[in-house]
């Protein structure tokens, strides 16, 4: 079964005051629309497949471009005339679909499942539409519904009776049909209307006047069919999410020290028993093992962190493996290629990248090691460099088991520091050193007596 979804993507949003298109703004560090594109796709996955079209009108080419990468096809409305103008768009490419769903880009957090069971409602009827029950219906097209539960009609809040104001049951303008169905009504709309624009609603009508059953489908709550129009109703969608992922990562064996401040921007999966500080952020795809600690006000992006790990404080994570039983910080930074083996420690202001770090090996502070291969139980000083850029290429220092840094060393790449060797303190090491040696590598300190300073004259 084809299930083609159309997304109207062509709305200005003037109310966002802003010069992004509003589709683009974000959720969870991801456009809305975005979001609707990946439920969409999980829903014409489960029935089998799909295309999915994106209507794009003002900013559009901003969309396209921000959206490349995405499996969709794009549809141009050049003047803004309404949903049901909108639809009819995409009508070329959807006539032969045997299901079609039609979804909002500013309404981004309708669940998958929610999706299914509204394209699933197809089954028994020639339109299913999506409803919700507000506490406050008032300004909403209200749901009237016949004896037995099917959609009569839709009642907009100004022409409703007294009865019908009652109703809190309300529209939200998400519906599903048939391509065969969608070519027949499409056509008919009109713009008889004080907006002179086509509304996709007026479908309903249509096909309770064909006889057709019109089966309404509820969402569980307001938040999965509430639209963004401003940015004060972006950032109250922006915490209930962020809430959802707070109750879930509790729910699964963690400890939020404030669940309300956490945001997740990508997905995070945990072990039991970790403990999660304040003003945490998550993006990409983040595993952390059991038992694990993360500190306040750390950044964690595409990283996965061993059992029992601590991760102190203000740090920063970026493709990172850091294995079981390591050290992290605080305001440390480790960045794409970084691997920490077990018990590993990092300290703070330590910046690695593209760096292996062998099982207890440590570098406690103010150190910079890049394009590097520690050994086990290697110590590196404070204020170590691998010098590992000429200004064209990168090259390799290889620092091998049980060695041992002095602190303020340079190590000039490509270079080679053997099994339990050391380095003195201030050395510039140019050379590689053998298994067991020490390296000097500073100039000879001289002491004038009878020196003095200098006098600061007018």
């Amino acid at each position: 079964m084809r299930v083609d979804i159309v997304i109207l993507a062509a709305g200005q949003g003037s109310r966002m005051k802003s010069s992004l298109p509003k589709v683009l703004h974000r959720i969870a560090g991801k456009p809305m629309v975005q979001h609707v594109i990946e439920r969409a796709q999980e829903c014409a996955d489960h029935f089998g497949g799909g295309n999915i079209h994106v209507v794009v009108g003002h900013g559009g080419e901003q969309v396209k471009s921000a959206l490349q990468e995405l499996p969709v096809s794009w549809v141009d409305q050049l003047e803004q005339k309404g949903t049901g103008h909108a639809v009819a768009q995409a009508l070329p490419n959807i006539k032969g679909a045997d299901r079609v769903l039609v979804l909002y880009g500013d309404v981004p957090l309708t669940l998958a499942t929610t999706l299914i069971e509204l394209v699933g409602a197809l089954d028994a009827a020639p339109l299913s539409l999506l409803t919700v029950t507000l506490d406050d219906p008032t300004g909403y097209g209200r749901i009237i519904r016949s004896d037995n539960g099917d959609v009569t009609s839709i009642v907009e809040h100004k022409d409703a009776s007294e009865v019908e104001l009652k109703v809190a049951e309300v529209n939200t303008g998400i519906l599903a049909s048939t391509g065969e169905n969608l070519g027949r009504w499409l056509p008919a709309l009109d713009s008889n209307n004080a907006q002179g624009e086509f509304y996709l609603t007026d479908i309903v009508a249509m096909a309770v006047k064909e006889g057709g059953r019109v089966a309404p489908c509820n969402a569980e709550v307001e938040q999965e069919v509430q639209g963004v129009n401003n940015r004060m109703q972006l950032a109250s969608l922006e915490r209930w999410y962020q809430r959802q992922q707070a109750d879930r990562l509790m729910a699964e064996g963690a400890t939020l020290m404030d669940p309300s401040r956490i945001d997740v921007r990508g997905t995070l999966s945990i072990g039991n028993d970790v403990l999660i500080d304040v003003n945490t952020v998550f993006t990409g795809k983040v595993e952390i093992g059991e038992g694990a600690s993360i500190g306040p006000n750390c950044v964690i992006s595409d990283s996965t962190i061993g059992e029992g790990s601590v991760i102190k404080a203000n740090t920063v994570l970026e493709q990172a493996i850091v294995g079981n039983d390591c050290e992290v910080g605080p305001y440390a930074r480790l960045r794409p290629g970084t691997e920490l083996e077990e018990k590993a420690k990092i300290g703070n202001f330590v910046e690695t990248k593209k760096t292996k770090v062998g099982e207890g090996s440590k570098i406690n502070h103010l150190s910079y090691v890049g394009d590097a291969e520690l050994g086990t139980g290697v110590n590196v000083g404070a204020g170590t460099i691998t010098c590992n850029y000429d200004g064209v290429n990168k090259f390799k220092t290889e620092i091998k088991d049980g060695a041992f840094i002095g602190s303020n060393t340079s190590l000039v790449a490509p270079v080679s520091i053997g099994e339990n060797a050391t380095t003195g303190a201030g050395s510039t090491v140019t050379k590689s050193v053998a298994d067991g040696e020490l390296a000097v590598a500073r100039g000879r300190q001289k002491n004038i007596s009878g020196w003095q300073r200098p006098v600061k004259t007018d």
